[in-house]
């Protein structure tokens, strides 16, 4: 009979608790900035709520944007990315278009630690509404700015809010560090600040 401990080689991924998080963002600026707890209140107006969760981080979306148009006539292509299919939006909110797509940016500066990879998901309260948050993993030792990408799957404009949670994120831990981190290799989002856009 084979113990539930023996791993057969097999990495494992435990994630990390609101209590490491804490530390590594007070102790080593993993997110900058950060708050220690939920806001759900801002002012005395109610938010989307960001800040430390059980296990995780919700982050705020920066007041920049950039959406998609089709003014004039192109073709999304990443490999060769024209600035001109963009449109660039800057306030409290941003309404995107039906069936259509946009831009921003987290608050939020993060230094990913060597061990740690970082998942990004959807909050309910957007998904429940139709828009769709998507941003692929924080690598290891990545740093910057997260680009954030909407979409809007209804047939309505839908609206964005600034300075308000619009996904989680959640950092696991290997129990094994990695031989070439994105620092290592030199990733091109290495330090993005701002929106960025596709880099080839």
């Amino acid at each position: 009979m084979v113990s539930g401990s023996v791993h057969f080689g097999v990495e494992l991924m435990s994630i990390k608790s609101d209590r490491w998080i804490r530390r590594m963002s007070e102790e080593f600026a993993m997110i900058e900035p950060y708050e220690a707890d939920q806001v759900r209140y801002f002012g005395g107006d109610r938010v989307i709520s960001y800040g430390v969760s059980s296990y995780g981080y919700d982050v705020r979306c920066a007041d920049e944007f950039k959406i998609f148009t089709n003014v004039h006539s192109k073709i999304v292509d990443p490999k060769n990315f024209d600035r001109d299919a963009f449109v660039d939006i800057k306030g409290d909110s941003c309404v995107i278009p039906p069936n259509s797509f946009a831009l921003a940016r987290t608050i939020e500066y993060f230094r990913i630690p060597r061990s740690i990879l970082t998942v990004c998901l959807g909050k309910s309260t957007y998904a429940r509404c139709g828009i769709i948050v998507n941003v692929t993993p924080l690598e290891p030792e990545w740093e910057g700015h997260v680009t954030l990408e909407f979409s809007n799957t209804t047939s309505l404009p839908a609206k964005i809010y600034a300075n308000e949670g619009v996904a989680q994120m959640l950092f696991f831990e290997s129990d094994e560090i990695c031989d070439i981190s994105y620092a290592d290799r030199g990733g091109k989002y290495q330090g993005q600040t701002g929106v960025t856009l596709p880099k080839t």
